[in-house]
């Protein structure tokens, strides 16, 4: 495997550089309220969010759950799991259908939730939800010029940043 000579360091523009302290405070500010959420309720952010939405639509199934956090089914599941065996959560299957998982708030997850600093899906999806249609689709178009110069893998677009 042949040896890649170091790349010298780029001088950043004005423009870039501004940008750049723009990414590290929105980065930033959200790992200060995942760190928040931790210290305050004792979970992590996502698992906060799994159970605020769960409390908030009891019998929601681990589909339901992952369609609403926009993550991929299977980290839904992952968090479930987490949420069911720190007791906060019960999985019961359904009446109708015995594949399907009901997920419902146990009472340490209420006294969790009652704990724990807002907004409980988080301090960016709540920002971006407060943006109008206008500034999301610049946002939007913009991010993905940057995610193809970056060459981001798509995957982890599904993963919550408060995992």
């Amino acid at each position: 495997m042949p040896v890649r000579p170091p790349v010298p360091p780029v001088e950043l523009s004005e423009p870039a550089t501004r940008v750049l302290r723009r990414f590290r405070l929105v980065f930033n500010t959200v790992k200060a309220h995942f760190q928040q959420v931790e210290r305050e309720a004792g979970i992590g952010g996502a698992q906060l969010w799994a159970l605020s939405l769960i409390g908030s639509r009891p019998g929601i199934g681990t589909g339901e759950l992952a369609k609403a956090m926009d993550v991929h089914q299977s980290t839904a599941s992952n968090l479930v799991r987490t949420l069911v065996g720190r007791g906060l959560v019960q999985a019961s299957k359904g009446t109708a259908d015995r594949r399907a998982v009901q997920l419902k708030l146990l009472p340490a997850a209420r006294a969790v939730l009652r704990k724990a600093p807002g907004p409980l899906q988080g301090v960016l999806p709540q920002a971006l939800a407060a943006l109008d249609a206008d500034t999301l689709a610049r946002l939007d178009a913009d991010l993905a010029q940057l995610i193809a110069v970056l060459d981001g893998d798509a995957r982890a677009a599904r993963i919550p940043l408060g995992q």
